[in-house]
């Protein structure tokens, strides 16, 4: 058998704790050959004795390894290197809130940018907390970097950005291996990655850039579902309320598009929800109304189809939030970087 002190070299200056050094020597060592399939290792009371660390350090690294499937115990007969393919590869786990066409966006430009020496697994929380818990402690440990778009939601059914337990369970995340996307939280200081809109200023911003097309209609209409089953940020109505304040336009947010909703001349709707939209759009034809000359409306978030139809939209650039997280850990960057927002001038407006 392997002296494994060989091998594997445990830096006592270093701020990384030990079982981590472990963990990747082991797998360096196995990657560039030192370490064969089927090579039988150390028990963990000799790994022990052999590099003077305590048992409790390598039984912790041993279990990494093994939910890493880069070592496996055979009852009677000790650890052994196993049969895996996918040792050199990067293990990324990307907890994401829920199953959009924006998020996936998101999740497939980060998958395209990281490149094919990772492997990306996701898994959809729903916005809820005991679940997105459960699955942080099933999966802990076993990978390399964890991607989190932090959404959640209240009892009442209105949004958070980080519960108090979602805190104290991504506080134990080495920073360099946290990587948040999409939503601010003030947790980063400046450790770990985020990468993020800014939900009130960007919807302000975005609409002030558009104010003079904006300013034609007398009354601004947010749709904006204040309970759903995925929420959405309190700080967007904040942005919108504060823009219209600002330039004196009357104000009404509206929680939904009713099959019967009173519509007006010289109102402009900012919607929210892709089906408000579908609706908005069905009663303007059935009423003969001209979108964008009678009554005008901006989509929160872009889509293609958007574009096609005309439709104004103030949005993120979601391409390049997936590219920039995944850029970041390839390049060993830490800090936080804001995605910018724009508003989209089409035809609606």
């Amino acid at each position: 058998m392997m002296e494994i002190s060989e091998y594997v070299k445990i830096d006592e200056g270093s701020r990384e704790a030990k079982y981590q050094q472990i963990v990747k020597s082991i797998i360096h060592n196995v990657v560039i050959g030192n370490l064969v399939i089927d090579q039988k290792i150390p028990s963990i009371n000799n790994f022990s004795e052999e590099l003077y660390v305590s048992r409790d350090t390598v039984e912790k690294a041993y279990n990494i390894l093994k939910k890493r499937q880069v070592i496996a115990s055979i009852r009677g007969k000790g650890f052994y290197i196993a049969k895996t393919k996918l040792l050199s590869k990067v293990k990324i786990l990307f907890l994401v809130n829920k199953l959009s066409s924006y998020k996936m966006r998101v999740y497939n430009s980060f998958v395209d940018a990281i490149g094919t020496n990772s492997i990306v697994d996701l898994h959809i929380y729903h916005c809820d907390e005991s679940l997105f818990l459960n699955l942080l402690d099933k999966h802990k440990s076993a990978y390399d970097y964890y991607v989190v778009m932090p959404h959640f939601k209240t009892e009442k059914q209105e949004h958070t950005s980080m519960p108090q337990r979602v805190y104290e369970a991504l506080n134990k995340i080495s920073k360099n291996r946290l990587i948040l996307l999409d939503n601010a939280t003030g947790y980063n200081n400046n450790q770990s990655i985020t990468v993020y809109q800014d939900f009130e200023k960007d919807v302000y911003n975005a609409l002030k850039s558009g104010v003079n097309k904006i300013c034609k209609y007398n009354k601004i209409i947010l749709v904006y579902p204040k309970k759903a089953a995925y929420p959405y940020p309190k700080k967007i109505p904040s942005g919108v309320r504060k823009f219209c304040l600002e330039h004196y336009l009357d104000f009404e947010i509206k929680d939904t598009v009713h099959d019967d909703i009173a519509l007006k001349k010289g109102e402009l709707y900012i919607i929210i929800e892709e089906t408000d939209l579908v609706n908005f759009i069905r009663q303007i034809r059935e009423r003969d109304y001209t979108l964008g000359e009678d009554i005008g409306v901006i989509s929160y978030n872009d889509t293609p189809l958007k574009n096609v139809f005309g439709i104004s939209v103030v949005s993120t650039d979601f391409k390049m939030m997936g590219e920039k997280g995944a850029k970041m850990i390839l390049n060993k960057e830490k800090g936080d970087f804001k995605v910018p927002f724009n508003f989209i001038d089409r035809a609606s407006v």
